[in-house]
This record gives C-alpha cells, sequence and structure tokens, in this order.
C-alpha cells in the first residue's frame, strides 16, 4: 500500500491498508436477536461509532457548504483575504499534524480557507475574465472523472508512483517558493505577473507547463485521499477520522482549483 502526501491521513493507522476489521463476539452479540439484527436495517456511524463512507462524504459536504459561504463573504469583502490565507495555512499545517482530528479546528480551516478563496477569486475574475467559473468546472471534472475511475478499480495508488509523486511534490514546492520569492522581491515587470510562470520555453508559457503537471499531482493526490478512505472505513476507523478524510479532500481540491485558476489566467494573457 502507498503512502498518501496528505499528511493529514499519513499519521492515522487506520488508514492503511492491512488492518483487519474487529470480529464481533457471539457471547455478546445476543443470540436470540440475531435473526433481528441481521433483518434489521445497516449500522450507521452513530450506531456503531466507527467511520463510514456516508458518514465522510456528510462532513465533506459540511466542510465545502462553510467554504462557499465564507467565500462569498471574501468575494465581498476581499480585505479578508489576507487573513483568511494567513489563518488557513497555519490551522492547515495544525490539522495536517495532529494526532487525532479536531472538528472545530478544521471547521475554522474551512471558513479561512473560503475567505481567502473568495477574495483571491474575485482578483482573478477582475483582471482575467471568466477564470473563476471555468476553474470550479475543471476542478469538479477532475475530482469526478478520478472518482469513477477509482471506484471501477481502474485506478490504484502504487509504491513507485507514489515515490516519483513525492519526489515531484518537493520540486513544484521549491520551484513556487522561488517564483514566490521573485515575485515579491524581484522586482519583475507588470509583463511578467506570474513570475517565472510568465516566461516562455520553447513558446510555451512556463506556467502552462508547471501548472499541467501540477494538475497531474492533484489527480494523484485524490487517488490517494480515496484510498486511505477505503482502508479507514475497511479497518473500522473511529468515527472522528471522518473529518480527517473529509479534511484531506478539501486540501487536495482547493490546491486543484488554484492551479486551475493560474492556468486559465495564463491562457487568457496569451
Amino acid at each position: 500500500m502507498a503512502r498518501s502526501n496528505n499528511p493529514a491521513l499519513n499519521r492515522v493507522a487506520a488508514f492503511r491498508a492491512g488492518g483487519a476489521p474487529q470480529p464481533v463476539d457471539p457471547a455478546t452479540a445476543g443470540t436470540p436477536d440475531l435473526e433481528a439484527l441481521f433483518a434489521g436495517p445497516s449500522a450507521s456511524a452513530a450506531d456503531t461509532g466507527r467511520m463510514t463512507y456516508e458518514d465522510t462524504v456528510v462532513k465533506t459536504v459540511i466542510l465545502f457548504v462553510i467554504l462557499l459561504a465564507t467565500a462569498a463573504v471574501g468575494w465581498f469583502v476581499p480585505t479578508l483575504t489576507l487573513v483568511g490565507a494567513i489563518v488557513g495555512l497555519a490551522l492547515g499545517m495544525v490539522n495536517a499534524f495532529k494526532r487525532k482530528p479536531s472538528p472545530a479546528l478544521i471547521v475554522v480551516y474551512a471558513a479561512a480557507q473560503g475567505l481567502f478563496l473568495g477574495g483571491i477569486s474575485r482578483l482573478f475574475e477582475t483582471y482575467f475574465g471568466s477564470v473563476v467559473l471555468q476553474a470550479v468546472v475543471a476542478t469538479l471534472a477532475v475530482f469526478g472523472v478520478m472518482l469513477a475511475l477509482f471506484a471501477s478499480g481502474k485506478v490504484r495508488a502504487s509504491a513507485r508512483l507514489t515515490k516519483v509523486f513525492l519526489g515531484a511534490l518537493i520540486g513544484y514546492f521549491v520551484y513556487s517558493l522561488v517564483n514566490v520569492g521573485l515575485m515579491l522581491f524581484g522586482g519583475v515587470s507588470s509583463s511578467l505577473a506570474f513570475g517565472l510562470n510568465s516566461m516562455t520555453f520553447m513558446g510555451i508559457p512556463i506556467g502552462l507547463i508547471v501548472g499541467i503537471l501540477a494538475v497531474l499531482m492533484g489527480a494523484y493526490s485524490l487517488v490517494l485521499d480515496f484510498e486511505f478512505i477505503k482502508n479507514g472505513v475497511q479497518n473500522r476507523a473511529p468515527r472522528v477520522y471522518g473529518w480527517q478524510g473529509a479534511f484531506g479532500l478539501m486540501v487536495t481540491l482547493i490546491w486543484l482549483y488554484i492551479e486551475f485558476l493560474r492556468l486559465f489566467a495564463i491562457m487568457s494573457r496569451n
């Protein structure tokens, strides 16, 4: 089983393959009631105290509803963008490395990221046209395709591919830091609005090449997130880890959305 790049899921043992579900003890099952138990409805997460797909989906939807609500605030009050970015980054790191997920901190993270995404989306929409809708549709399309491929068993994580992915992710992170540094302190001209991404290689903007690679990495990150959620459910992880699975998906989808925003903005300038 390959390890995820997502630290939100890496630290949870129950999210790793190989764990076996806990057997039911016949002595405590209530033998006379076994027939009624089998005939009754399936136990929910609240009944079992364990993570389920349905419960994780509900938690994911809750987070994205909160994100969209605060994104609307950030759109109309763009001065909150920087606040959302700083709080979101700080809580993202805290939530990623906590041994036990904190639903409250994850909810606040979603709210902060909404403020950031709302403000940055308005900025891109103002300067580059209708790129926000394109980025939203593209993000949902990638999510839907990867979920369908994973559910059908046609896409799975592998140890070798994950190693390549992690190496590429480190390279992307270093490149992004250098690029941001040049944009902030290198005195780049207005024609290089995206720093190194605005430069060209054989007539193709470097930002397009890097952006496409980043989207591919984000798609594979979704596969890793799906894999760990599946293992968490199969290994009967405690119910609270449904929040961790939802948080991991949110981190990846936000990354994809920002990459698509940048991609479409660069294409609009060319």
